[in-house]
């Protein structure tokens, strides 16, 4: 029986990188014996229907090729169904947080080599609501960056555009008062934001959440206490070398189930796309899909190899 793949691309992503690459990435993906085809997002959600029915028609592989918010789509698309065809990834976005945690390379080359001949492995993924999660989710003032810079600036200036608009927010940011239950343990008190992260890679930083490994059934959660605003500055360097771990002002858990609540509304951020408002309770689902990764020793599985 004949293999199937599709390859789900966002042709503005990367600077229409994989568009000008199609003709050989479908050829790759011939050689490897794949029936190959390709779909072209047109906006939002269209990624979403687009691995829906590839999971419907029976593909084998879909690869999807842009930035974070593409691959959160595509597996949108595929969480619920009864199959779940494995997963590709070529990156294409801004900052390719889930690529970089896979090492994946951004190369056209390098990429088509990991899903066509790299190893087939379990990852889990996050559920909240009737939305999913393959990176991170978060909520509080600096959360809402990710999907509030255009995406012109994004392209433009890349990662820095984050940092400018992030500068930009500092002075406004508020604590809130929330509760927070984590696999029968309690927190109660006024924070700065909390993130659920499922990988190491998060915003551009690889430290964040050192912990993390992506099929080990938790989460790895960060919440950053009340604190002042020289102290956010402070603790965002820190995070760049993973010195904020043990901050007094840090709470760094891991679990599999995370519920929480905010006294003011609190927009939710998903793998840096707009994921709704709380309250809502996060949930581990244990080696869920199955990925196309690098064919070597990678930190973010609990099973080295």
């Amino acid at each position: 029986m004949v293999k199937k793949a599709r390859l789900i691309y966002n042709p503005s992503s990367g600077r229409e990188t994989v568009k000008k690459h199609l003709p050989y990435i479908l050829e790759r993906l011939e050689k490897e014996g794949y029936e190959a085809s390709a779909h072209a997002t047109t906006g939002k959600d269209c990624a979403k229907k687009a691995a829906a029915a590839a999971s419907d028609r029976g593909f084998d592989l879909v690869v999807a090729a842009g930035g974070d918010g593409t691959i959160n789509e595509v597996i949108n698309g595929m969480a619920e169904k009864e199959h779940r065809p494995t997963l590709g990834l070529i990156p294409g976005g801004t900052t390719n947080d889930f690529a970089r945690a896979l090492q994946i390379p951004r190369e056209i080359e390098g990429a088509c080599d990991v899903f066509c001949n790299g190893l087939k492995k379990s990852i889990d993924i996050g559920k909240i609501s009737d939305q999913h999660f393959i990176n991170i989710a978060g909520g509080g003032t600096l959360t809402e960056l990710t999907y509030e810079v255009p995406s012109r600036l994004k392209t433009m200036m890349g990662q820095l555009a984050y940092y400018v608009k992030g500068f930009e927010k500092l002075p406004r940011i508020r604590p809130v008062q929330v509760t927070i239950e984590y696999d029968g343990k309690w927190f109660e008190g006024e924070i700065m934001l909390f993130l659920v992260a499922n990988t190491n890679s998060v915003g551009g930083f690889e430290k964040l959440a050192p912990d993390a490994f992506i099929n080990d059934g938790l989460f790895d959660l960060l919440i950053v206490k009340k604190t002042n605003l020289a102290d956010v500055v402070r603790l965002t360097g820190a995070a760049m070398r993973g010195d904020h771990i043990n901050d007094e002002s840090i709470i760094y858990v891991q679990a599999s189930r995370i519920k929480i609540h905010s006294e003011k509304e609190m927009h939710l951020n998903l793998d840096g796309e707009y994921g709704g408002k709380l309250p809502g309770e996060f949930v581990n689902l244990h080696n869920h899909f199955e990925m196309m990764v690098p064919n070597k020793k990678l930190s973010n599985f609990q099973d080295l190899y």
